[in-house]
């Protein structure tokens, strides 16, 4: 049984990013579906497949069947840590050095420090849908505010997200 702080762990999961990219479907034989998904405030092994005591049948089922991340290292936050999932580049080519929140007065106006993504990399989603896939993402996005820097501008043909970097989803 989940005690509090580990269900609130679990379902914090659920508040983390997914990142669905389809084959088009005349293709979908050849070349695979891709879901990718970020987690916040989760340990390496929480999850069932990667040793964790939390059942996650249908992650672990997925992850069964597909490739998983045991190499990848994250930043000490959010932001950041999106920003090199979703470009493969180092959080501070992309301009995500510090969430825009937590700027110090040195780190203000430098390159590498805009606080949003800048445009340096493209992100995956850009070059996959560029190869014919669907991009698709749910979740908080916080990588930038502004209509140049939301899903639709960097790659995904929809999205439904928290552009902010936290957030009541209960509140009106």
């Amino acid at each position: 049984m989940l005690d509090g702080w580990r269900l609130g762990r679990a379902a914090s999961f659920l508040c983390g990013a997914i990142w669905l990219f389809g084959a088009a479907e005349a293709e979908t034989a050849a070349r695979p579906n891709i879901l990718l998904i970020l987690a916040d405030d989760m340990g390496y092994s929480d999850l069932g497949s990667y040793g964790g005591e939390i059942f996650t049948q249908n992650i672990d089922r997925l992850a069964a069947q597909g490739i998983q991340f045991t190499n990848f290292h994250t930043s000490a936050y959010c932001a950041p840590t999106r920003s090199m999932l979703l470009t493969g580049a180092d959080n501070h080519v992309v301009g995500l050095g510090n969430m825009s929140e937590l700027l110090a007065d040195n780190q203000l106006g430098k390159p590498g420090y805009e606080g949003s993504l800048n445009g340096r990399a493209p992100t995956i989603a850009t070059i996959l849908r560029n190869a014919g896939y669907h991009t698709y993402m749910a979740g908080k996005w916080h990588l930038g505010k502004s209509k140049d820097k939301l899903p639709v501008s960097q790659g995904f043909e929809e999205s439904l997200v928290l552009a902010e970097g936290g957030a009541d989803n209960f509140e009106k």
